[in-house]
């Protein structure tokens, strides 16, 4: 498995694209009129407590109040089982109205919710995660290997005793790493949070305590590994700050961060710019010639397997089972390439062989374990429905990157000329009892007036003599087709 990241500048936007054996699989955007708040620390006020709902809402400064859970509220930790976890405290009694309180965005805004915050801060580095006030120290799930998670927990709790006392995490990144990486990075994120302390105590409600990095300092911490083989990005400034923060954090990567400079834009490199927006419509394509239908709702993200112009050679069941295997290969890269999140229900096509459901469930949890975001997968239902959850902290890229039709609302469909025309010949009527009037005036748009005069016209010289009124057309071309108006004359 070879990587590459490339990472394209303007004035404007910033993107970062992660290249796997030559094929997009995670694209991730910033703009300067959309900047996120992930990561960022700030000086909040209570604005609202809420007991009902265990919340609180948090002025920290952005277009909307932010939310905080009574659960994500920081408390002294007391000695209790696992399986008798202490019970959570009303939220009245942890803050009241004016309150100041230092939070951490832990989930941007998405569409009309303000931000997710949470008391219990943590600053990330390379290979670790700072929490401060903390007794915790724990290893990623990902590091999977029982030997390397012991040795890595060793080094951990040694080098904590030396430098003092605050939890950590190890990142997978950290997987294989020397005491010395790990030092470094630690007196890093000691150095980090004096700062922070510093700002706490001299900011003012309301005002950033403490940024996250750029986007693309962000992907060389987060992505950068020993698959990847190239950092590409095209403009010199940023080069300078990625090969700097290479030689102070990742010295031996620092040679893999290049500077673009070809004529040929980077984002054409693998079919970037298309992928991008492929990745904006409903269906994705399989290779055998099947499809997905992708479906992105407030409520869930629903996606349908569909065999498309595939025959197959053999059996029925069979061409479906190679479907399901593709599309389930395929599925894991779209979640990951949309950036899609939430609860998502997966309608793979029905599958009768035992042996079959197995090795497509199989194949989607392998496909799934390259997903940096946290999955939990159920089994096939009795409906032939998988039902599963993906963590997702930023706005999808369909959201980010698209809004809703003003034509249609964001339905995606339109009422047909021939309901529009009903509607007009309803609406003639009953303003024809209402209001006295000599003539009546139908304005629409082209394609209603051509349906009525065209196809209708029998129907509206019926509709004339029972209102004993005459009524005239006009062509709008500025309305849409579900937009009408009825005028007295």
């Amino acid at each position: 498995m070879s990587e590459e990241i490339l990472i394209n500048v303007t004035p404007t936007e910033t993107r970062v694209a992660v290249i796997e054996n030559g094929m997009l699989r995670e694209v991730s955007l910033e703009r300067s009129s959309h900047v996120g708040y992930l990561g960022n620390i700030y000086k909040g006020t209570v604005s609202r407590v809420l007991p009902g709902m265990q919340a609180a809402f948090i002025d920290v400064g952005l277009e909307r109040t932010a939310f905080l859970h009574a659960s994500d509220v920081h408390r002294v930790e007391r000695e209790q089982s696992p399986d008798n976890p202490p019970p959570e405290p009303p939220i009245a009694s942890l803050m009241r109205e004016g309150d100041e309180v230092v939070v951490q965005v832990i989930k941007d805004p998405l569409g009309t919710k303000g931000a997710r915050l949470t008391t219990n801060l943590s600053i990330p580095s390379r290979f670790l995660v700072l929490l401060p006030d903390s007794e915790t120290i724990a290893v990623s799930v990902r590091i999977e290997d029982e030997a390397e998670r012991e040795r890595l927990l060793g080094l951990l709790a040694t080098l904590r005793d030396h430098k003092g006392g605050h939890g950590y995490i190890v990142r997978t990144n950290a997987e294989n790493v020397n005491e010395f990486a790990l030092s470094a990075d630690m007196s890093y994120l000691e150095k980090v949070w004096e700062s922070i302390k510093t700002n706490i105590s001299s900011s003012k409600p309301r005002e950033c305590i403490y940024e996250e990095l750029s986007l693309p300092l962000c992907a060389l911490r987060d992505h950068m590994h020993e698959e990847v083989e190239k950092v590409r990005i095209d403009s010199r400034e940023e080069f300078a700050r990625l090969k700097d923060f290479a030689g102070r954090f990742l010295p031996e990567w620092e040679q893999r961060v290049e500077y673009y400079t070809a004529e040929r834009p980077i984002f054409d490199l693998y079919g970037t710019e298309d992928e991008i927006d492929n990745a904006l419509h409903r269906k994705a394509h399989l290779k055998s010639g099947g499809h997905l239908v992708i479906d992105q709702t407030e409520a869930m993200t629903t996606i349908d397997v569909n065999t498309g112009a595939y025959v197959g050679h053999r059996t029925l069941e069979e061409t479906i089972y190679k479907t399901n295997l593709e599309a389930a290969h395929t599925i894991a890269r779209q979640l990951r390439l949309r950036n899609l999140g939430g609860i998502i229900i997966i309608d793979f096509i029905d599958m009768y062989d035992e042996e079959h459901k197995k090795q497509v469930m199989l194949a989607l949890e392998r496909a799934l374990e390259r997903d940096h975001a946290k999955t939990n997968v159920c089994e096939i239902s009795s409906l032939g429905l998988v039902e599963m959850t993906r963590k997702r902290t930023t706005e999808s890229l369909g959201h980010f990157m698209c809004e809703p039709c003003p034509v249609c609302s964001g339905q995606g469909v339109l009422k047909s000329t021939d309901t529009v025309c009903l509607e007009v010949f309803r609406e003639i009527m009953r303003s024809s009892r209402q209001f006295e009037a000599s003539r009546l005036l139908v304005v629409a748009s082209t394609g209603v007036v051509d349906k009525i005069l065209d196809d209708q016209s029998t129907t509206v010289a019926e509709l004339e003599e029972v209102i004993g009124k005459s009524i005239r057309f006009q062509r709008e071309d500025q309305y849409t087709q579900e937009q009408f108006d009825v005028v007295l004359l």
